[in-house]
């Protein structure tokens, strides 16, 4: 009788167990997986169709775990992306292994509405975020200073700025491409946008434009930003009602004492950073480390961040960020190679450094309701990417850390918010 009583039981257990499971993909994010990149869009598609992923923070790389189904396994197939079909008892092996370590479960509920802030004469692969989110399969639209100063950021739940330079002086290419015809038609096009605008300078909108999107981040938005977009937006933030350009720019010379005018508490990330407004010098700032002004100081070979390491459970979204399979990632340069720790805000969490080195690689902070996040370099898989370069054939790099950074940031503004644990 006993017997039967512990049979009984034990299938109303088993029962419980698949009723409330259900049937799961696990959809590994470790060394087994064949397309790391692809995986990222199965799960941002999967929540398009409104159905939950469970993020598994530091467990196998950070893999996923949602409910299967016909249409996933088609889709996870067409993509080339690995995936397993755990059984009920594995899955509740799965959570007591993440219930026991530096493990958590993010719970992902909906899909990000993407924007891309990028000029309408940019090539698709001049961007290494629009270059992953094409090959992930993500969608995304392109907004540009005439949709920011409308206010339809407020569209958006994520917003990547493409490597523009909010301080108005092109680039900073007058040195080495003011002679080039796409440097003069840039040039031209953005002069007359300004003015359609109603702006007196180039210099005068971007500033505007970044106080824009500063509201943005504020008013609850996710941004993302890589290279020069990063300290640019900043110096723009800092400067706001300074001239800071030169002639070149904008006809007239810069402020004198421009130093002394700058303020700091509008920026996002850094602060007491010294700008340098000659205009043959290619560097905005000297937030930029290293600085492309001084002989490299490590080789490509030698080139490396490491990812630190968080509580999944009390820091849950620089865990997100920095979800990966390798915790050495290559470096990569830019005209924004990095950021100089000496120039960062206290507030800001370091997610990536050169350990025991004055460069820091990848940064997130709070502003507002919203967040930021700052990747420095250009292409995480082209070392030293030059004006007219080929782009980046994704298809040979499934598996790039960098890459995976640049996804993290897609997703983790679909995480539901936990109460904080202290």
């Amino acid at each position: 009788m006993a017997n039967k009583k512990q049979y009984l039981l034990l299938t109303f257990v088993f029962l419980f167990i698949n009723l409330t499971l259900g049937a799961k993909i696990l959809i590994p994010m470790d060394e087994v997986q064949k397309d790391h990149l692809k995986a990222y869009g199965v799960v941002y598609h999967t929540l398009q169709k409104g159905q939950k992923v469970e993020w598994l923070l530091n467990y196998r790389g950070g893999s996923y775990l949602t409910n299967k189904s016909k249409s996933l396994i088609e889709e996870l197939q067409l993509r080339g992306v690995s995936y397993e079909t755990p059984s009920s008892s594995q899955v509740v092996q799965i959570r007591s292994t993440i219930d026991k370590n530096n493990m958590d479960i993010a719970v992902l509920e909906t899909a990000a509405k993407i924007a891309v802030y990028s000029p309408p004469n940019t090539r698709p692969w001049d961007d290494a975020v629009t270059l992953a989110l094409t090959y992930a399969g993500v969608e995304y639209e392109k907004v540009w200073d005439k949709e920011v100063l409308n206010g339809e950021l407020s569209q958006y739940d994520w917003l990547h700025l493409h490597h523009e330079d909010f301080t108005g002086q092109y680039g900073k290419f007058y040195a080495n491409y003011r002679q080039e015809k796409w440097y003069q038609e840039q040039k031209q096009k953005y002069e007359q946008m300004a003015r359609r605008l109603g702006f007196s300078s180039v210099s005068a909108q971007k500033k505007a434009v970044a106080s824009k999107i500063k509201e943005y981040v504020e008013g609850g938005g996710f941004l993302f930003s890589m290279c020069a977009a990063t300290d640019a937006l900043d110096i723009a933030l800092a400067s706001q009602g300074v001239d800071i350009v030169a002639s070149p720019f904008d006809g007239d010379p810069p402020e004198k004492n421009i130093q002394s005018k700058l303020d700091y508490s509008n920026t996002l990330a850094f602060e007491d950073f010294e700008i340098y407004p000659d205009p043959m010098v290619y560097e905005f700032s000297d937030i930029d480390y290293p600085p492309s002004n001084q002989p490299e100081l490590r080789s490509a070979m030698a080139d490396y961040f490491n990812l630190f390491e968080f509580s999944a459970n009390y820091d849950p979204v620089p865990s997100m960020l920095t979800q990966n399979h390798q915790n050495i990632v290559k470096g990569f340069m830019g005209q924004t190679t990095g950021f100089r720790r000496s120039k960062l805000k206290e507030s800001v969490v370091i997610l990536g450094e050169v350990k025991e080195g004055k460069q820091v690689k990848y940064l997130h902070g709070n502003q507002g309701d919203g967040t930021f996040t700052f990747l420095g370099g250009h292409d995480p898989e082209d070392y030293a990417h030059y004006v007219g370069d080929p782009k980046t054939k994704l298809k040979l790099h499934k598996h790039s850390p960098g890459y995976r950074l640049i996804l993290n940031n897609i997703l983790f503004p679909s995480a539901k918010k936990k109460k904080k644990k202290t």
